[in-house]
């Protein structure tokens, strides 16, 4: 199995390569790409720790030696967000960056499983899936936009709130990966029960975690290691799915059936070839649909962003 890292010297890449260094399955390689002359370095550097796992790094203009004969393509590659701004303002910037590498990607590993971390994802995503489709590569059950940092903030402000172990609570979430277009499903957590303004503050919370670390950080940064941690663990589910193993089931933004908007979080089953099964959300409760109605608007505006970039 080869998974290549794109954007590796970045605060998520980084935190992303040394977990997949110590994680994935004896005998994978992994190969890290950048712009920045850094990124040999960043793998020689990770070379040291004692896996099985063969590492390799890649900089300059040209992703290509890093994406020959990978199975996964992880995209953490762009700039952060810094105070004040959300996640669209980022559009300019990163959705260049992500058109250009999906480019080579269609050219060098048009089968490979890809995963979109760059934000913002409900408009990056709409970017590659275009950038496949123009380049005849395109399959929808391959492309998947990594929106796990939901999930576990998701898990980890649930089980603060009720003195739970984090690690027995799993929250899908539905909808996009930016703000109101959030949707964690707190009527779905076991044993659990919320109050209406419980609820209410979570959900809140949930939503606007992202800026909670770009304020706490000051103005050095967004969230890289919790992302990473994120990507990570989106990524080696993927790998055990894709190397055989049954029942693997992750929430991710890709592209559905449309009952929503083209593209959709919702709980995946992962398969060796990428996505077996969309499943559905299932029953909301009266909080939930309403906040569902109230985010496709949004949800469908950075979907239209992203295909109107490629296609201009």
């Amino acid at each position: 199995m080869k998974v290549a890292v794109l954007g590796a010297a970045g605060g998520i890449g980084q935190a992303l390569a040394l977990l997949l260094k110590t994680q994935l399955p004896s005998g994978s390689e992994l190969t890290l790409y950048d712009i920045a002359p850094v990124t040999p370095g960043v793998a020689v550097d990770l070379s040291h720790i004692p896996t099985d796992v063969k590492i390799t790094g890649f900089a300059g203009e040209d992703a290509t030696p890093a994406l020959e004969g990978a199975d996964i393509v992880l995209i953490s590659a762009g700039v952060a967000r810094k105070p004040g701004m959300d996640r669209s303002d980022l559009f300019n910037v990163n959705a260049g960056i992500v058109k250009n590498l999906v480019q080579q990607i269609a050219k060098t590993c048009p089968t490979a499983c890809i995963g979109v971390i760059t934000n913002p994802v409900n408009t990056t995503v709409a970017i590659a899936a275009e950038v496949l489709k123009k380049a005849g590569v395109y399959n929808k059950d391959k492309l998947f936009g990594v929106s796990t940092l939901d999930i576990i903030r998701s898990n980890t402000f649930v089980a603060e709130l009720k003195g739970k172990n984090a690690a027995d609570v799993n929250v899908p979430v539905i909808g996009g990966h930016s703000g109101v277009t959030i949707l964690p499903l707190l009527s779905h957590v076991p044993d659990v029960s919320f109050t209406d303004d419980e609820v209410s503050a979570l959900t809140t919370r949930i939503q606007n975690a992202g800026t909670e670390v770009v304020e706490a950080k000051a103005g050095g940064g967004s969230a890289t290691l919790s992302m990473g941690l994120a990507a990570a663990r989106f990524c080696l589910s993927l790998v055990r799915a894709m190397k055989g193993e049954a029942g693997v089931v992750e929430c991710a933004y890709v592209e559905g059936d449309g009952e929503y908007a083209r593209f959709f979080a919702q709980p995946l089953l992962l398969g060796k070839n990428g996505i077996v099964e969309r499943q559905s959300p299932g029953v909301l409760s009266a909080f939930e649909k309403q906040a569902l109605e109230g985010l496709i608007d949004t949800l469908k505006k950075d979907i239209e962003l992203g295909v109107d970039f490629v296609n201009r």
